[in-house]
């Protein structure tokens, strides 16, 4: 089969031959579609730091993707060949504390494909039976089932406290936050203000149905609150960039107990003011991944019971390229303007 392949603890890809995975009695093997080109896969690319400390080589990276079972092993039920599937990035131990209480999300054995075992940057991926979720509406497309680990992020980030009737403030309008923004008009915010520095992006949030789209290069959050006519501040934050400056200032314009769900993960150490934390009694909540599988249903209902939120997820993709032109690919997802980036794997 055809894959992108990195041989060595080096920089770069290669996109080569390699036999096809085996399939055990508990797997099933996907024929990729789609798949998409996260954060993650840059740093792997660049084989930099973050990659340094996450991978072992010999790998075939990617963790998005959307395909048909070609093969199930004799122990892989609830799943046939022919069915659509996307795929659960994170395989758990199931035998951690959080996995046998009912939280596999926080497994502390955790090994994701395309980072610690092979993934989806390839023609053929096997993943475990149980991390499979089939997709049973014609509604969700190869390209929206490519990115459904992305956008379950953004839904685990933004569910993670009410959000009704409450103003809303997202640092980062990457994908995620992008999906983020489009989740938060669905499920009733008030007010939605959301922050970058490139203008193509806020061009793009602006089409997720947000109130205020702000270039934090020009323009700063508290001003944004006064043009929005806010007395009191935000009552929800979503910080999605990992940027330094970025949790900061959202933490400078939080209502007295507010809420912050942390996505992003920041590249180097951030100061922020402990004693407004403490004196505004703010809630501060780390985020990784998703809920498995209860993420993976609400996002199920979600787009299969709203056209307009359908719409919206599937315009965050803004780059469909051919997976032999992946070094393109790579390049847009690294530029940070565009929206996601989605490799096609049926070119082969």
């Amino acid at each position: 089969m055809k894959a992108l392949y990195k041989s060595g603890p080096h920089a770069g890809l290669e996109l080569v031959d390699r036999p096809e995975p085996e399939t055990g009695a508990h797997d099933v093997k996907i024929r990729v579609m789609t798949a998409g080109i996260c954060g993650t896969d840059l740093h792997i690319e660049a084989y930099d730091e973050a990659a340094q400390a996450m991978i072992n080589t010999p790998l075939v990276p990617g963790h998005e993707f959307y395909g048909e079972v070609v093969e199930a092993g004799s122990f892989a039920h609830g799943v046939k060949v022919g069915d659509r599937v996307s795929g659960e990035g994170h395989v758990v131990c199931g035998i951690c504390r959080n996995c046998r209480a009912g939280r596999p999300h926080m497994c502390i054995n955790v090994n994701s494909v395309g980072v610690q075992r092979d993934g989806a940057f390839a023609e053929y991926v096997v993943i475990p039976a149980s991390n499979v979720y089939i997709h049973r509406d014609e509604r969700i497309t190869p390209l929206l089932g490519a990115i459904f680990d992305p956008f379950g992020n953004a839904v685990h980030t933004a569910l993670q406290f009410p959000m009704v009737g409450e103003d809303v403030l997202i640092t980062g309008a990457g994908p995620i936050g992008l999906m983020a923004a489009a989740v938060a008009r669905h499920a009733g915010a008030r007010n939605i203000a959301i922050t970058d520095v490139s203008e193509q992006r806020l061009e793009l949030a602006r089409s997720m149905g947000v109130n205020l789209a702000i270039n934090v290069s020009k323009q700063r959050v508290a001003d944004a609150q006064k043009e929005l006519g806010m007395r009191e501040g935000f009552d929800f934050g979503m910080e999605m960039s990992g940027h330094k400056t970025a949790l900061p200032e959202m933490i400078e314009n939080m209502n007295h107990g507010g809420k912050i769900s942390m996505l992003g993960l920041p590249s180097e150490s951030i100061d922020i003011n402990w004693g407004k934390v403490v004196t505004h009694m703010l809630t501060l909540k780390g985020i990784y991944g998703r809920e498995m599988f209860e993420t993976w249903y609400a996002m199920s209902a979600m787009l299969t019971t709203s056209d307009v939120l359908r719409e919206r997820v599937a315009s965050v993709v803004t780059d469909f390229i051919p997976a032999t032109e992946w070094q393109d690919g790579f390049t847009a997802a690294r530029g940070g303007h565009g929206g996601k980036v989605v490799l096609d794997w049926t070119v082969f």
